[in-house]
């Protein structure tokens, strides 16, 4: 039997020249241990996210309802409560119904102007104390 370097080994099977096992230090032939795997990244509670929901409820009202849902469904997972979330949907959704009554009361109000103006004909007219300009 031959060595790495073509020498033969004795019967011992250690080529002449290296280090005996009892010579080698113990810990040169163990494999080194993986180094440990980095943790999971926790889950999130949905806090932030409620948070964020809420500001957006004021100002983009459909997409803060969606996030509140978003981010209250992450807390409950998280076994947590959340109450910006919460919040952020209530508010969102009476927003939405103001939003709603707001513009049918708009169109009722134009739809009527639009009713006296066709009674009235074109020119700035009073009705009940309120000025109505119809174009013409």
């Amino acid at each position: 039997m031959s060595g790495p370097t073509g020498e033969s080994a004795p019967e011992g099977g250690v080529p002449e020249g290296a280090p005996s096992a009892d010579a080698m230090p113990a810990d040169a032939t163990e494999v080194p241990a993986a180094a440990p795997a980095a943790p999971a990244p926790a889950a999130s509670d949905g806090r932030t996210l409620g948070i964020v929901a809420l500001v957006l409820a004021f100002v983009f009202q459909l997409l803060g309802l969606i996030l509140g849902f978003v981010a209250l469904d992450q807390s409950r997972r998280a076994g947590r409560g959340n109450a910006p979330a919460r919040a952020a949907i209530i508010v969102s959704i009476v927003l939405i119904v103001l939003w709603v009554g707001a513009i049918a009361t708009a169109l009722v109000a134009a739809g009527s102007i639009q009713d006296d103006c066709d009674v009235l004909g074109t020119g700035i007219h009073e009705v009940d104390g309120i000025t109505v300009t119809c174009p013409g």
